[in-house]
């Protein structure tokens, strides 16, 4: 691997061999010393163009553990916020010798063009892109469903086929939901959308999904092993998509009453931040089908194994 830049494009083989590396680096992470010694000597960029806390903190972690030096870019107070150009960032962080950048950028393929532009050699790694994509999330995921649908012991190797995924919520803008429906598309699992026509993605009915507006028939009929609820992005919103709040809750809402039908069995998933009473309840939220903190756990080892499949040993001259 050279680049992560979405999931789309990844292959079930190289999907599995990030996930089995992630659970090779989970495996360090139970010991009294959790650091590693396997990118000594490299230097990893976060560079960050939008805010996050979950996601820098997670990458930094990750990066630190395997011995990596670290550097976090805020575009924020930076040479960025007085007119500095994607290129000529790209060429400082060149000239500072760094190996690897970790990219979230709020222009949709601003990780894409960073990798193919030839400004820098570095690995590039995308933690989210506009509405496009979020491939670690998505992957963190995945580790996180085997995990508990199989055990750990036994989820090595394994894809998710016929495992039956719901994805609910606001769906038009976010990266996480696309990178989820391609990752899990290509390692078997049935994906099903539901929102508002309004909070559809533009063209998903051309996507391998099935695309549903009612939660309580997506719950009845499509029998979900996991239900993953996503944060209405009111930042993102330039116009109504839906009524009001207790309208959204009442249509869309995990709320007590819908968490109490489904099957002990079924996990329930957010990528966070969550806003409780909205897109989900507090009963689900802290029950013991939640994954919620296993996802930001599972998250640091999974960017563990990224990062060492991009940075690890010779990496070739040219993408």
């Amino acid at each position: 691997m050279r680049h992560l830049l979405d999931t789309r494009s990844l292959s079930r083989d190289d999907a599995l061999l990030i996930l089995d590396t992630a659970e090779d680096m989970s495996a360090t992470q139970q010991r009294e010393v959790k650091k590693l010694p396997t990118l000594r000597g490299k230097t990893v960029v976060n560079l960050f163009y939008e805010d996050s806390t979950r996601t820098r903190i997670s990458f930094e972690a990750a990066a630190k553990r395997l011995s990596a030096d670290v550097i976090n870019f805020s575009a924020k107070g930076s040479s960025v916020s007085k007119g500095e150009s994607l290129k000529d960032t790209a060429q400082t962080l060149q000239a500072i010798g760094a190996d690897g950048v970790v990219i979230r950028h709020s222009a949709s393929g601003a990780p894409a063009r960073l990798a193919s532009s030839g400004w820098i050699e570095a690995g590039v790694l995308n933690a989210g892109d506009g509405t496009h994509e979020h491939p670690t999330q998505a992957l963190l995921d995945a580790f996180t469903m085997r995990r508990r649908l199989f055990g750990a012991d036994a989820s090595r190797g394994r894809d998710l086929d016929g495992i039956s995924v719901v994805i609910v919520g606001d769906l038009a803008h976010s990266r996480v939901a696309r990178s989820n429906l391609w990752l899990l598309t290509t390692l078997g699992a049935r994906v099903t959308f539901v929102a508002p026509e309004t909070l559809q993605p533009y063209g998903s009915r051309l996507w391998p999904v099935t695309v549903r507006h009612s939660l309580d028939e997506a719950l009845r009929a499509d029998a979900p092993d996991v239900v993953m609820l996503l944060r209405v992005q009111t930042e993102r919103m330039h116009a109504a998509f839906f009524p009001n709040e207790r309208e959204y809750a009442r249509n869309w809402g995990l709320d007590d009453a819908r968490f109490a039908r489904l099957p002990e069995r079924t996990l329930v998933m957010h990528p966070g931040p969550m806003n409780r009473g909205l897109e989900i309840s507090s009963a689900a939220a802290d029950s013991a089908s939640s994954t919620v903190l296993e996802q930001v756990a599972n998250g640091v080892s999974v960017r563990m194994a990224a990062l060492y499949l991009l940075l690890s040993g010779e990496r070739e001259a040219k993408a």
